[in-house]
């Protein structure tokens, strides 16, 4: 069921939280070209930094929230940026009080605040990390999410057939390899605890929730890493051969906008999925008009020790 370019959201309102950049950026561009309305929020805004206020620690003030709801729009959406710490109680409540007496329904949920992959130190011990970065990366990861949801469900569930996305780094499947770093790993599993929990207090009013992550994710922050662009990050093979199976943040943008559209949703409530996964159930490809699955090729390849590239898994 290849859903791009059709207009099935129209009518619908969404919340993408933590939508400045990479995937939740991408989410809410696909939301917005199914013909959603799209709330996007995050820290760093033109109005904060052209005023000196602080951003995030992400440290990318070219990547605004005005400038993901401008792509919303012309992706044919409406788009509405509106700068909310979702570490503060008070922001996240006021954010879904305008959502609310805006629209009076909130139909998509996507939190996907991060921000915390300059906390990360792989491969050191729990108790040699810098305890001050592993705890901020537990507020970011994981206190974002749980107060974003705590406000924003009971909207949600005004209207039956709610959906709510945890964004998060690694299927249930594929965690059970360890992280390399206990802050991390815990950061990244509980989104997926989350969205099963979520989704068995969803039930009684018709809602589904379900935990979603990207492969070897593009991100813009990724690009810079290596030093290419969009259009030449094939160029990063050389210096890191499995980012072969990268895959674009269009991807698990199309992937939210195909699950939100699917009437039959519901089957998928509780599971953590992947944006590889929902292309072969939906029919959807990524930009290159490929269908990489990432978790396969390190479960198989990487991980598992059989023969392959890959091309194989794209």
């Amino acid at each position: 069921m290849e859903t791009e370019g059709v207009r099935t959201l129209t009518g619908k309102v969404a919340l993408v939280a933590g939508a400045t950049r990479g995937a939740s950026r991408a989410i809410a561009v696909a939301l917005g070209g199914a013909g959603a309305t799209v709330y996007v929020t995050g820290r760093t805004s033109r109005e904060a930094a052209g005023a000196g206020t602080a951003l995030s620690e992400v440290g990318r003030a070219t990547e605004t929230i005005e400038e993901t709801a401008e792509l919303v729009t012309a992706a044919g959406g409406t788009g509405l940026a509106v700068r909310t710490d979702h570490l503060e109680p008070d922001q996240v409540r006021d954010l879904v009080r305008r959502i609310d007496a805006e629209h009076g329904r909130l139909d998509i949920l996507v939190v996907g605040v991060w921000g915390g992959d300059r906390l990360i130190e792989f491969d050191t011990k729990a108790w040699e990390v810098d305890l001050e970065k592993g705890l901020r990366m537990l507020r970011l990861g994981i206190d974002t999410h749980l107060i974003t949801q705590h406000f924003a469900l009971p909207l949600v569930i005004k209207e039956p057939g709610g959906l709510v996305v945890e964004v998060t780094d690694g299927t249930a499947d594929f965690n059970r390899t360890y992280r390399n770093n206990l802050f991390f790993d815990i950061t990244k599993n509980v989104p997926i605890r989350a969205a099963f929990g979520i989704s068995e207090e969803l039930k009684e009013y018709g809602g589904t929730a379900v935990s979603l992550s990207p492969g070897f994710l593009r991100s813009e922050e990724m690009l810079d890493h290596f030093g290419v662009t969009e259009a030449t990050w094939r160029d990063a093979v050389e210096q890191e051969p499995h980012f072969a199976i990268a895959e674009s943040p269009a991807y698990i943008g199309r992937a939210v906008a195909a699950l939100a559209a699917d009437p039959d949703r519901a089957r998928w409530t509780g599971a953590s999925l992947s944006s590889g996964q929902l292309a072969k159930v939906y029919g959807f490809r990524d930009t290159d008009g490929s269908q990489p699955d990432a978790f396969g090729y390190f479960e198989d390849v990487v991980f598992g020790g059989r023969d392959g590239r890959a091309e194989d898994y794209r």
